[in-house]
């Protein structure tokens, strides 16, 4: 027995073994079994057991080689334990990819530090690269000459000593970067799982092994940051400062740092934007603030204003039109003596996503034009609405492009 998917695989072949015979467990049940078959109390214990054996004689890495075929990113940070898919149109990356298909099918992964160089030198690329396996290369199917899909899967990080192209392909040289034992960070490891599960429930961070994640409570802190992310939107810079931060726990408590979204400031700007549409809400007696209040006050917000104008939208036709809103569609939430309105559950959600927004992007702080676009999901409200009658809508990037909101994707 050497690790979780030893015991997952003896899991698999006793349901397995049942089922033939008419029996039916469930995947957790057959895990318990195994357990009480190997002379454990549960699952957990087992799972801790060999969590501790990992720990204390981790199993070696193969031999790594000093040189290797090389293709060089311009747009993308991958991250170990990943699948990407990379179109390569460079001929000395082609050839990389042909010599490393024919040999070992390995090949390092190297960060360029600007996409706009052609032909990249060691001083073009970032010390840290991965070794990656190269899983399936095909021309693309549309025909388009000189470009070729890869399939990899990055496998480890290495330091990359000398990256050269002076005749053929691209080759990289490099050193391992060991891996010591894994640590226990057991409690952070629960806090920013249980913060993930909450990006996913809102959809913002899709999970990346549901199973994997519920089944090994005691996981390798690197191992978590890793895979969570190589799922978040992040600007290059930061993601390669992941990348290259070599200490696990410390990797994970910069992921953690990412996804608590409450710890990123609002402009002044904003706060005063939040601000007027309460006082909006207030004024006419109701109970909640709608996306229409917040909507209203972004109206006179420099940030989003700024935006709804690139989209050449008419902001006294949209002001109009949220004041006829408000004042004859929203009689159901009418008291008396209201004092302090309470944010609807969509308002909260426009606020959550115009920080995620900002993270993503990489600004510093929340502002009126994130909380614009963190609105347009919300598609089914007047608001929404409202909007798209002004073409200010999400897939308007235009407008966003160019005041510098555009979201990096790889």
């Amino acid at each position: 027995m050497r690790d979780f998917r030893d015991a997952k695989a003896m899991a698999q072949t006793l349901r397995d073994s049942l089922s033939h015979k008419a029996m039916t467990i469930s995947h957790s049940e057959s895990l318990e079994l195994v357990s009480k078959m190997l002379g454990l109390a549960d699952w957990n214990t087992l799972a801790a057991v060999l969590q501790a054996d990992r720990a204390e004689s981790p199993s070696p890495a193969p031999r790594l080689k000093t040189r290797y075929p090389a293709i060089p990113l311009r747009d993308l940070v991958p991250f170990p334990g990943a699948s990407y898919p990379l179109f390569v149109g460079r001929d000395k990356s082609i050839q990389a990819i042909s010599q490393a298909w024919e040999g070992g099918r390995e090949v390092v992964l190297a960060i360029q530090r600007d996409g706009a160089v052609d032909e990249p030198g060691l001083e073009n690329v970032y010390e840290i690269g991965l070794l990656a396996e190269l899983l399936e290369v095909r021309s693309l199917p549309d025909g388009t000459e000189g470009t070729r899909q890869v399939q990899t899967r990055a496998i480890r990080r290495v330091m990359i000593r000398r990256f050269t192209m002076e005749a053929g392909p691209f080759h990289a040289e490099v050193t391992e970067i060991r891996d010591g034992p894994i640590p226990d960070a057991s409690d952070l490891v629960r806090s920013v799982v249980k913060r993930l599960e909450g990006h996913a429930a809102a959809g913002a961070i899709p999970l990346p092994d549901a199973q994997w994640l519920s089944f090994e409570p005691a996981r390798d802190p690197g191992r978590v940051a890793d895979i969570i992310a190589s799922c978040m939107k992040m600007p290059m810079s930061d993601r390669y400062e992941l990348l290259a931060t070599l200490d696990p726990v410390a990797r994970l408590q910069k992921v953690d740092a990412r996804l608590d979204l409450s710890a990123r400031p609002i402009s002044p700007i904003f706060e005063k934007t939040k601000q007027r549409a309460f006082r909006e809400a207030v004024q006419r007696q109701h109970q909640y603030a709608t996306l229409e209040h917040l909507l209203l006050a972004l109206i006179d917000d420099p940030d989003a204003s700024a935006v709804m104008q690139a989209c050449n939208a008419n902001l006294d036709a949209l002001k109009d039109g949220l004041i006829r809103y408000l004042g004859n569609e929203l009689t159901g939430i009418v008291v008396e003596n209201v004092r302090r309105s309470q944010p609807t559950a969509a308002f909260q959600r426009v606020e959550q996503r115009a920080a995620r927004h900002a993270l993503e992007w990489g600004h510093a702080v929340v502002t009126g034009a994130h909380a614009l676009f963190g609105l347009f999901a919300e598609s089914q409200s007047p608001a929404a609405r409202l909007l798209r009658e002004q073409n200010v809508s999400q897939l308007n990037r235009a407008a966003f492009i160019a005041l510098g909101f555009a979201v990096r994707t790889n």
